[in-house]
């Protein structure tokens, strides 16, 4: 595990890290997505999470579902497009799920992508995501997780 700022960040998933979004290659060819604990530190408590519909189409740097906090409302940006496979119901029952387990419970969809092989060349690989995570956090003057 990765550890910016206080902000932990898993190895084995793949970052966004313009969009504080987490991707995780399933052995099916989908991909699961969700937020980094830095979303969810810079958001505080998520109240809301409302996906996109199962069977609807992301496309490519556009939002796959709304996310809503006490500070802020904003889209949840997939690099990859695509179809949405599943949503997590759980997620959406229970939004601040995000903040405590981002990279388990906390999920938000699974894609069937388009164009996975290369959207994933422009992600970064957890075991390297720690220095561009310190620069963009410098950029945007945050501080840190809790």
């Amino acid at each position: 595990m990765t550890d910016v700022r206080g902000c932990h960040l898993e190895d084995s998933l793949l970052y966004d890290v313009e969009n504080h979004i987490w991707f995780k290659e399933l052995d099916d060819g989908k991909v699961k997505l969700g937020m980094t604990t830095i979303a969810t530190a810079m958001a505080g408590e998520i109240v809301a999470f409302t996906p996109k519909k199962v069977g609807r189409s992301v496309k490519e740097g556009k939002s796959c579902g709304t996310v809503e906090s006490g500070k802020w409302v904003g889209p949840a940006k997939s690099a990859a497009a695509g179809e949405v496979i599943e949503v997590n119901e759980a997620l959406v029952a229970k939004p601040n799920m995000a903040n405590e387990d981002p990279y388990d419970t906390g999920w938000m969809v699974i894609l069937a992508p388009e164009n996975w092989d290369a959207v994933k060349g422009t992600l970064t690989p957890g075991t390297e995501v720690g220095p561009k995570y310190e620069a963009k956090m410098e950029a945007d003057g945050f501080e840190g997780c809790g």
